[in-house]
């Protein structure tokens, strides 16, 4: 609980239920999607205009109060946990998507709208947002620049810093700021890529001038089913080797393709060690050719069966699996947990192998799912909270893996973010110059350290206890953490 003046202040501030701290109110927020850490907030606050935003930082940063910024919830890796000492500030209510511009080919929208809302208000001027992770019928527009995300399209579209032209926000202290410009360049030094993929520690994010794209004419997918996975991983990389630059290029195993088709029946081979789905985008003609380079590939390097979509509702069906391989291994599992690393193309199959030895090892099943086009793995590791030590045992198995994608020269990483998930991966991946960097950014933005603290970058001296090594067999790399 607050100081009962310091939450009568915060209260005037806010609308009537807009201001949230009985236990059963603030219980909803005491964790993002990674349900590992759990912490309850001193209060939730819900303000629906800048001007409350402002105030609410002016009155935290005087009485020196962490905040921890919040959009949808759907994050993956604890980088909206709040302090228990602090406010968690929730966009949810700054829902709207104030204009579009279609000559200019842009969207002005709040930090709450939904990643998938901005496609459907767009779809009447035949643009949409390109940027489309497998939450996006859930995850918030300014969650998706505070994590910099990704998505099955990001392969040929970019992530989210590549379109997204301005971000507007407040600073700890309450003074708004702008970051890029509505024009295709701004003056001064180009700070709009550095608020991506920030985690919430350089400023609540009000505003987003979001990119549009036009709807291609033509899109198909195909389908390609391998007898081992180590094909698979071989073939992603034949294809981007081939000088094919796919819409889409996903991967799943067959725990995760199983676990799919019992949940949406798209239809994917069960017998399949592994799935591709390769998607292009275009004319007719630079469709059918890419299609038909991509099936040659693909044979070569071992398909056991292609198919190639015949209609849209064929091609949104076998979208439809990958999409929601997340909710359906939530079907065949208590607990599982996502992990997020990015890796060249050439080592997936190394990396591939490296897990299923060590899913024997710690007796967890592990469901592979992939960005295989751009080398970003999502591990699910299958556990049951209730079993002693399951719980370790995963994330010393992730820690693991993080530690493999820096071994193979990839990074601990690519859309989830580091929030209080890979603080001490941070210390592997990175030397104490570059963290005293990182922290000498906060510090340029946020010197009291309020704006979302304990998050994404460690301190040095916590670098230095672990000696810049990962904790493994069994010990978890953040006991300091609270956990439910």
């Amino acid at each position: 609980m607050l100081d009962a003046a310091l939450a009568s202040r915060l209260s005037a501030v806010l609308p009537p239920a807009a201001f949230l701290d009985a236990p059963e109110a603030t219980r909803p927020y005491e964790c993002d999607g990674l349900t590992l850490f759990r912490e309850r907030p001193g209060a939730v606050l819900l303000p629906q205009t800048e001007a409350q935003v402002v105030a609410i930082l002016k009155i935290c940063h005087e009485a020196r109060v962490p905040v921890v910024p919040r959009g949808a919830g759907t994050g993956l890796s604890g980088g909206a946990l709040p302090h228990a000492d602090g406010v968690v500030l929730s966009l949810a209510r700054f829902n709207r998507i104030l204009s579009i511009d279609p000559l200019a080919r842009t969207a002005v929208v709040q930090p709450g709208v939904r990643n998938l809302a901005i496609s459907e208000a767009a779809a009447a001027y035949g643009l949409y947002y390109a940027p489309d992770p497998s939450s996006q019928i859930a995850c918030s527009i300014g969650g998706n620049v505070a994590e910099n995300s990704g998505g099955v399209h990001c392969l040929k579209y970019g992530l989210t810093v590549h379109n997204v032209r301005r971000v507007r926000g407040v600073l700890v202290t309450g003074d708004i700021v702008e970051f890029g410009n509505d024009a295709l360049d701004a003056p001064g030094y180009d700070l709009l890529a550095l608020v991506h993929g920030s985690e919430g520690l350089l400023a609540v994010i009000t505003e987003i001038t979001v990119k549009l794209c036009p709807k291609p004419p033509l899109a198909q997918c195909v389908l390609a089913a391998f007898d081992d996975v180590e094909k698979a991983g071989a073939a992603v990389a034949a294809i981007i080797g081939a000088g094919i630059v796919p819409a889409g290029l996903e991967m799943m195993d067959q725990r995760a393709t199983r676990a799919v088709e019992d949940f949406v029946h798209a239809g994917y081979p069960l017998a399949a060690a592994a799935v591709l789905l390769v998607e292009s985008d275009g004319t007719p003609e630079e469709v059918a050719h890419e299609i038909a380079e991509v099936s040659r590939v693909l044979t070569s390097a071992g398909a056991t069966e292609i198919r190639i979509s015949k209609d849209e509702r064929q091609r949104l069906l076998f979208w439809s699996g990958r999409k929601a391989a997340f909710p359906a291994v939530g079907r065949i599992s208590p607990d599982y947990y996502c992990i997020d690393g990015t890796i060249p193309r050439a080592a997936l199959p190394l990396v591939l192998r490296k897990i299923e030895a060590w899913s024997a090892e710690y007796g967890l099943a592990c469901a592979n799912v992939f960005h295989a086009g751009d080398g970003n793995l999502h591990p699910l590791i299958l556990f049951d909270a209730n079993r002693a030590g399951e719980a370790e045992r995963t994330i010393a198995f992730g820690d693991r893996i993080l530690a493999l994608c820096i071994e193979v020269g990839g990074t601990i990483t690519g859309e989830h973010g580091v929030g209080v998930e890979k603080l001490t991966s941070m210390c592997a991946q990175f030397g104490q110059d570059e963290l005293a960097c990182f922290l000498a950014i906060k510090s340029a933005f946020d010197p009291s350290g309020l704006l979302n603290p304990g998050k994404a970058v460690p301190t040095l001296a916590r670098c230095a206890e672990i000696g810049g090594m990962h904790v493994h067999h069994g010990a978890l790399p953040h006991a300091d953490l609270p956990r439910f």
